[in-house]
């Protein structure tokens, strides 16, 4: 790894022992979507290619964080180079930091007016798919999502 480049990408251990992606940490964007119809609330999960670390689970986009990267605009990154979701519609509404002892994962949440199709974009994904956030039990999730899910779900609500 090369700390001098600017890159974030490579792995590194947190305080707890645990193997991160990241040498500054890591930062995900996760899209919300309330259905004005019946009131359904959707988020947009990617499913990670099967050689990705937790490969074949469901997460957010999001990867590494550069060296003076913000969170916002790590996570905006890493959207726009693993999908073809349009940024431009997306409010602000919260953001969560799981933080492991020298390492740190921020979810950054924004609302979408709408739940639009939205393509892959690089090899990282396999698939992006709204999900009605009732229904997350129903797929395998990213280890570190799944932890955070039941704290993050209430951002941005």
């Amino acid at each position: 790894m090369d700390r001098g480049s600017g890159s974030g990408d490579g792995w590194v251990r947190c305080a707890l022992g645990h193997k991160h992606w990241g040498i500054y940490g890591a930062a995900g964007l996760l899209v919300r979507h309330r259905d004005p119809s019946d009131g359904s609330e959707w988020v947009l999960l990617q499913h990670r290619a099967g050689w990705s670390h937790h490969g074949g689970t469901w997460g957010v986009p999001g990867g590494a964080r550069n060296l003076g990267e913000t969170a916002r605009d790590a996570a905006l990154r890493e959207a726009a180079e693993e999908s073809d979701l349009d940024l431009d519609p997306l409010r602000a509404a919260d953001t969560y930091v799981d933080d492991h002892g020298g390492w740190s994962y921020t979810t950054v949440v924004l609302r979408s007016p709408e739940a639009p199709p939205v393509g892959v974009r690089g090899a990282e994904s396999t698939e992006l798919r709204w999900v009605r956030a009732d229904r997350l039990h129903d797929l395998e999730l990213h280890p570190g999502f799944a932890g955070t899910w039941p704290r993050v779900r209430e951002l941005g609500a």
